[in-house]
Order: C-alpha cells, then sequence, then structure tokens
C-alpha cells in the first residue's frame, strides 16, 4: 500500500504525530511519501526517522518543500 501525506500547510508537531500513526499502520512491502514545508516538522522528522533506523530518501524542492520516501522493509 502507498501511504500520502501533504503536511505543507501544518506546523509542528502535527505532521510528526500524523506520520507515526501511519508509521504504525504501514507494513512490510508498504511505501510512504510525505511533504513538509514547516522548518521544524523538518527537522523533528528527520530526527525521529534516524532515531529509529528507517532508511529514507529526502528530496528539497520548488518553495522549500521537503519530500521524504521511505519503504517498510
Amino acid at each position: 500500500m502507498m501511504y500520502e501525506y501533504d503536511a505543507v500547510n501544518e506546523k509542528c508537531p502535527l505532521p510528526l504525530v500524523k506520520m507515526r500513526v501511519i508509521l504504525k499502520k504501514m507494513q512490510i512491502g508498504d511505501e510512504f511519501k510525505m511533504h513538509i514545508y514547516d522548518k521544524g516538522s523538518k527537522k523533528n522528522i528527520i530526527n525521529y526517522l534516524q532515531k529509529f533506523s528507517w532508511v529514507f530518501e529526502q528530496q528539497l524542492i520548488t518553495g522549500d518543500i521537503l519530500v521524504i520516501k521511505l519503504k517498510k522493509e
């Protein structure tokens, strides 16, 4: 299953909380893609993913929007 979450218009801590809910639902093989704009959310989400050893890709796109992609293995 592919989960997508657009958090461009949301501020910390909401994107982190919602992302954690999605990550708990994910099963092996599921993918997740998230768009973030808020500086605090960018920092906190990356720190969270690193702390729990998630393998993820990040890409900065137009307007300082960060896209994070990961797959549960």
